[in-house]
């Protein structure tokens, strides 16, 4: 399976990749993955010019196709005025509008004040709803002071076995049946021979 990596942090080292990285580790830990990182701080320049020109130079377009051809996506972005920052959305913005339609999608963000934590459920869980994306349960928010302290990994935990149990569950749905083949223990399987697993049966084994 491919997990792609999202990290829109400015700054190097960056707090912003660091959280992208634990969560990586810890997804690869419970589900074994081919994890990619796009920086979006390196394709800055092309973004802006995908606006302005219609098209997307070879770094954006390697980075659209990662993102589209990914089994799980790990999305984290620094606060900004109380919101994802522009460089992040506008990654997004400039996406195939079916890229992320049904794809397991966990959310993390950082800031420098725990304040600014409901930006997970104010501002990118109802963008990755708008694109159809499926959001694991739990985000990751992590502040200044987070870093060493008790709760943050154990919510990395938490939220890579989420992402894991949906890659897995999804990615096996995706398969054909044997001819003929109406059921099974894991779900149905339509008239074309695809295996159809229930959202809410994925989300029932998450707390499995």
């Amino acid at each position: 399976m491919k997990l792609v990596v999202v990290s829109a942090g400015l700054s190097v080292p960056s707090s912003t990749r660091l959280l992208a990285d634990r969560l990586a580790a810890a997804v690869d830990r419970h589900t074994p993955a081919d994890i990619e990182v796009v920086e979006l701080r390196d394709l800055a320049v092309e973004i802006a010019h995908a606006f302005t020109n219609g098209f997307a130079g070879k770094g954006l377009a390697a980075a659209q196709d990662a993102v589209a051809a990914a089994d799980g996506l790990i999305v984290v972005t620094p606060v900004f005025s109380a919101s994802y920052s522009g460089l992040f959305k506008s990654f997004f913005d400039v996406l195939d509008k079916d890229a992320l339609g049904g794809k397991p999608v966990l959310i993390g963000a950082t800031g420098g004040t725990a304040r600014h934590s409901l930006v997970l459920d104010h501002a990118l869980r109802p963008l990755f709803a708008y694109l159809r994306a499926v959001v694991v349960p739990t985000g990751v928010y992590a502040a200044s002071e987070d870093w060493g302290a008790e709760g943050l990994p154990e919510r990395i935990e938490r939220a890579a076995g989420e992402l894991g149990v949906l890659m897995t569950g999804l990615s096996a749905g995706s398969g054909r049946k044997p001819a003929g083949s109406r059921r099974d223990e894991a779900g149905e399987t339509d008239a074309a021979g695809f295996q159809v697993v229930p959202f809410a049966d994925q989300l029932a084994r998450l707390s499995a």
